[in-house]
C-alpha cells in the first residue's frame, strides 16, 4: 500500500530536520553536509507524502459527514475536490518514488561517428552537433570539444565533445544510438533523396573512483599526431592511444600538442567508455531496467529518423512522430523529442510502484 512507503520517508525527513538542529551535528561539517544532501534528496517527496495523507484524513472526514442532513451536500461537494487532488498526488508521489538514476546530475560525454551513406553521413554528424550546442545553449551548459575529424566536405567522421552542466544525462540519455537521416544532399543534382547514418553515445564524466582501472590492464602507445591531407601536426611523438586490455576498448587522442595533455584526455574518455559499457552490461542483465531506460541506448538499434523533404521527426521507440524537424534542428527545440521520452521512460517505472 502506498501509505505504508510514505510514513518511513516522514519519519525520516523529521529525523533529518531534528539532528539538523543539533550543536553537535552542525559543528560536524562532514555529517552535516551529509545530512543536508540526504534531506535535499527526500524533501520533495516527504512534503507531498504529507499533503498525501492529509488529504485522505479529509476524505475519511467528510465521509462521515455525508450522512448528515445540513452538512451532507457541501461534503459531498467537497469529496469530489479532495479526490481529484488524491489521483493527482498519487501520481506525483508514484513518479517521485521510481528509483533515481545515480547518474542523472552528471555532465556527459557526446560521441558522434558517421555510419553508412559517406560524406553526407559526415555532414549530418555536423548539423547535428550543432543542434546539441543550440540545446546545450538553452539549458546554459557549456560545450568543449574533445576531439574531431573532419572529412572533406566540411562534415565529421568523428566527434568527441564533453557537455558540461548539471542534469545533461538526465536530459541527453536517451540521445545514443543509431539516428537514420533521409534528405537531398547538396551535391545531388537528380533531386533523389538519399539515405545515411550516424551512431550516438551518451556516457556519463565519470571520475577514477567511480572506474576501478588497474594501471597494468592499460597498453599505452605514443605516435606522432597526423595533419590534414597527411601533414604532420608537429615534429614531436605527441599523440597517445590508451587499451584497456580486459574489454579491448581503446581512444586514441591527438588534439593537443602536448602528449600529457592528450593522454589525460584520452584517459577520461575510456574511463566513461568502459563505464559506458558497464552500465550496458547492467541494463542487458534487466528486462525493466531496459525498458526503463525506453530502449538499451545501444549504438546499432536505430532510434530515430529525420526526413526533411517532410519536416519530420520520428522516434521508433515510442512510436512519436513530429513534423517541426526544422525547429527542432535549427532552434535547438530538443524538449519536443526528450520530454516525450522521459514521460516514456517514467510511465514504465510506475508500473512497479504501487
Amino acid at each position: 500500500m502506498l501509505t505504508e512507503k510514505l510514513n518511513p520517508i516522514i519519519a525520516r525527513y523529521d529525523e533529518i530536520t531534528e539532528l539538523l538542529q543539533k550543536p553537535e551535528i552542525l559543528a560536524d561539517v562532514e555529517k552535516l553536509t551529509a545530512l543536508s544532501k540526504e534531506q535535499s534528496d527526500i524533501e520533495e517527496i516527504a512534503k507531498s507524502a504529507k499533503e498525501y495523507l492529509h488529504t485522505l484524513e479529509q476524505i475519511a472526514q467528510n465521509r462521515v459527514l455525508l450522512e448528515d442532513k445540513e452538512l451532507g451536500e457541501l461534503a459531498k461537494e467537497e469529496l469530489k475536490t479532495l479526490d481529484s487532488q488524491k489521483s493527482q498526488l498519487e501520481e506525483q508521489i508514484k513518479i517521485l518514488l521510481i528509483p533515481k538514476d545515480p547518474n542523472d546530475d552528471k555532465s556527459i560525454y557526446l560521441e558522434l561517428r558517421a555510419g553508412t551513406g559517406g560524406d553526407e553521413a559526415g555532414i549530418f554528424v555536423g548539423d547535428l552537433f550543432k543542434t546539441y550546442c543550440r540545446y546545450a545553449d538553452l539549458q546554459k551548459w557549456k560545450v568543449e570539444i574533445i576531439s574531431s575529424s573532419e572529412n572533406s566536405v566540411g562534415g565529421y567522421k568523428e566527434i568527441i565533445a564533453l557537455i558540461k552542466g548539471k542534469g545533461a544525462y538526465s536530459r541527453l540519455k536517451f540521445e545514443g544510438g543509431t539516428h537514420r537521416v533521409q534528405r537531398v544532399p547538396e551535391t545531388e543534382s537528380q533531386g533523389r533523396i538519399h539515405t545515411s547514418a550516424i551512431t550516438v553515445a551518451i556516457m556519463p564524466e565519470v571520475d577514477a573512483v567511480e572506474v576501478n582501472i588497474n594501471p597494468s590492464d592499460l597498453k599505452i602507445d605514443v605516435f606522432r599526431a597526423g595533419g590534414h591531407g597527411g601533414q604532420s601536426v608537429n615534429t614531436t611523438d605527441s599523440a597517445v592511444r590508451i587499451t584497456h586490455i580486459p574489454t579491448g576498448i581503446s581512444v586514441s587522442m591527438q588534439d593537443e600538442k602536448s602528449q600529457h595533455k592528450n593522454k589525460d584526455k584520452a584517459m577520461k574518455i575510456l574511463q566513461a567508455r568502459i563505464y559506458e559499457a558497464q552500465l550496458e552490461e547492467q541494463i542487458s542483465q534487466n528486462a525493466q531496467a531496459r525498458k526503463n531506460q525506453v530502449g538499451s541506448g545501444d549504438r546499432s538499434e536505430r532510434i530515430r529518423t529525420y526526413n526533411y523533404p517532410q519536416n519530420r521527426l520520428s522516434d521508433h521507440r515510442i512510436n512519436l512522430t513530429l513534423y517541426s524537424l526544422e525547429e527542432i534542428m535549427l532552434a535547438g527545440n530538443l524538449d519536443l523529442v526528450i520530454n516525450p521520452l522521459i514521460a516514456a521512460a517514467q510511465s514504465e517505472a510506475m508500473g512497479n510502484v504501487q
